[in-house]
């Protein structure tokens, strides 16, 4: 395991954890007790999301070489720390304030796994966790902006509206990203980590791993898109008959 006495984790955790005591203490203070700490939780999200996005397509864009089983570049070991930061302060975030949401929780955790066996133990496929990382947070400025909408959605006129014009677009994006550049990617991953030259630097049981974590999550997406695309018909379906009616 790589030495990690100069990693960036204590700063960026630092980071993160001021940004969400900023979001609870300052920002939202004024909002309900009950969606305050979701609210902190969507404002970290939002100082990692597009962030994350954009230092990872320029890590790989620095990566002379690319493979799924290539040595981590000095930017993809940054990206990967970056990420989990935000992953470690939002489980924190999740164990503290909603200890019972097992499906959130099970995923950072997972998503944690994955992030430091490929930072601190392969040291090796970050490739890999670049691509479908940019793939998972270049949705996120948009669904953290629909999520605090929909915070307030039931008390604010203005956020029922941007809640409801965002949610088609969000919808779509997500769809695109999570239903079909995903899976493709994935595909082409598994292939590659069951391959020779990925057994020769990356242990096999990693491999197995990372492809059931990632596969688990796509098929979470898959469900959690179609339950918002049809309650959003839904709830279409019944305004349109109470306009009618």
């Amino acid at each position: 395991m790589e030495i990690i006495s100069n990693s960036m984790f204590p700063t960026f955790f630092s980071i993160f954890s001021i940004i969400y005591i900023i979001g609870y203490f300052g920002i939202f203070r004024n909002w309900s007790q009950k969606i305050r700490p979701e609210a902190s939780s969507c404002l970290i999200s939002l100082f990692h999301g597009s962030p994350a996005v954009i230092l990872a397509i320029s890590a790989l864009r620095s990566q002379p070489v690319w493979g799924f089983a290539s040595p981590n570049s000095s930017p993809e070991k940054g990206v990967l720390e970056f990420s989990i930061a935000y992953f470690t302060m939002d489980l924190i975030h999740y164990l503290i304030f909603t200890p019972q949401d097992y499906l959130f929780i099970a995923h950072h955790v997972a998503t944690l796994f994955v992030f430091i066996t490929c930072r601190f133990v392969t040291l090796h496929g970050a490739f890999s966790v670049m691509v479908l990382l940019v793939f998972a947070e270049i949705t996120s400025l948009c669904q953290n902006i629909w999520t605090l909408a929909g915070l307030r959605k039931d008390d604010s006129e203005l956020a029922r509206r941007v809640y409801w014009i965002l949610s088609p677009p969000f919808y779509a994006l997500y769809t695109v990203m999570r239903v079909v550049a995903g899976p493709v990617f994935f595909a082409m991953m598994s292939a590659s980590l069951m391959k020779r030259e990925a057994r020769d630097v990356m242990p096999i049981w990693i491999s197995i791993s990372w492809i059931v974590v990632v596969g688990t999550a796509i098929m979470v997406s898959w469900l959690w898109i179609w339950n918002n695309w049809t309650e959003y018909f839904r709830a279409r379906k019944v305004s349109k008959e109470k306009k009618e009616g």
